[in-house]
């Protein structure tokens, strides 16, 4: 049988919780019922937003949330807590991506390949001064998002005739302008800007054609607030390599941050942001877009801890900051490099 408090499976004969210590009636909590104690379990609030200290729902440890900290990771097992308006409950979805990109060697030359992709930033690295390198396992709310985006825009076979027919009208318009007589002239200039205006109004609205543009998006929110100016804009991680969170495939002295954005504050981020992709993927794609708008589905997020390196170089007196991923070796974000020339 199971604990109709905290869902724990139990001996048949058992009078109380080997768990959370609550009185087993001995009848309720059944394999029949398990689905069911297992889904108040996880919708089960755990200490109310003011507490200064709660347990582990895992393992009992104590957790002490920090001034302003939302999403609590255990140092000893690693099971997750998050608040929210209701209080402090067990998340559910937490898992991680492993450390590919362990050794400082091998990061360091990534970074001095970034560094000097370019001719404009040719010997970069070389002249600048590594003034920090550290790595950390950052906890990022995953969102998925289903975008919709309608718009209207000026289909392309148009806009290519357009272009054709103007320059055949301009070309006839040359050779007019150099014989022409008289009346005759004011006729074929009249006839040739008529022509040259119908082509114009072809720009308008005659030509706007109806799209859709649907993209579904596993997006990264960070989850520490301090962290926000490295938030990737168009980065996807390996999430097909990710697995359950387990704090001892963390090797030892690399530290795993707490997060203080929520799930909801994550959620309206993701929206926002990818709201912000589908408006630049359309009008990459298509000239005049008009009317566009997006409708989105957002999901409950999943939080991600990822081990990130962070590194900061001083060049000429300005300050670089470069973010790679340590799963996959990819520069998630890159602050003054761009303008470093």
């Amino acid at each position: 049988m199971y604990c109709e408090k905290c869902g724990k499976q139990l001996p048949d004969d058992a009078i109380f919780c080997s768990k959370c210590g609550a009185r087993v009636n001995g009848t309720a909590s059944t394999s029949n019922n398990q689905q069911t104690v297992v889904q108040s379990q996880t919708q089960q609030i755990l200490a109310p937003a003011s507490v200064q200290e709660l347990k582990c729902p895992s393992c009992g440890a104590p957790l002490k949330p920090q001034l302003g900290e939302m999403v609590i990771t255990c140092e000893f097992c690693g099971a997750s807590v998050c608040l929210n308006n209701e209080g402090w409950k067990n998340i559910d979805k937490h898992t991680m991506l492993p450390l590919k990109i362990a050794d400082q060697d091998a990061i360091v030359a990534k970074l001095k390949e970034h560094m000097d992709r370019g001719l404009l930033r040719r010997h970069l690295e070389e002249e600048s001064k590594m003034e920090q390198l550290s790595l950390a396992y950052i906890p990022y709310w995953v969102v998925t998002v289903s975008a919709r985006t309608n718009f209207t825009a000026v289909s392309e076979a148009s806009t290519v005739g357009t272009m054709a027919g103007s320059v055949a009208l301009m070309a006839l318009m040359g050779g007019a302008m150099g014989g022409r007589r008289g009346m005759g002239m004011g006729l074929m200039e009249g006839g040739l800007m008529g022509g040259m205006m119908g082509a114009g109004m072809g720009m308008g609205g005659n030509n706007l054609r109806s799209y859709n543009y649907d993209q579904v998006y596993n997006y990264p929110v960070v989850a520490v607030k301090d962290l926000m100016e490295y938030q990737p804009k168009d980065f996807s991680f390996r999430l097909s390599e990710r697995a359950i969170f387990d704090v001892s495939k963390i090797p030892k002295g690399i530290k795993v941050l707490n997060g203080d954005v929520s799930e909801d504050s994550a959620k309206y981020e993701a929206k926002t942001y990818v709201d912000q992709l589908q408006s630049q993927k359309v009008h990459q794609m298509h000239h005049m877009v008009q009317k566009i708008q997006t409708q989105d589905d957002v999901t409950d997020p999943e939080l991600v801890h990822v081990p990130v390196w962070f590194a900061k170089f001083s060049y000429k007196g300005r300050e670089m900051s470069l973010v790679v991923d340590g799963n996959s070796g990819n520069i998630i974000n890159s602050i003054g490099l761009e303008t470093t020339r």
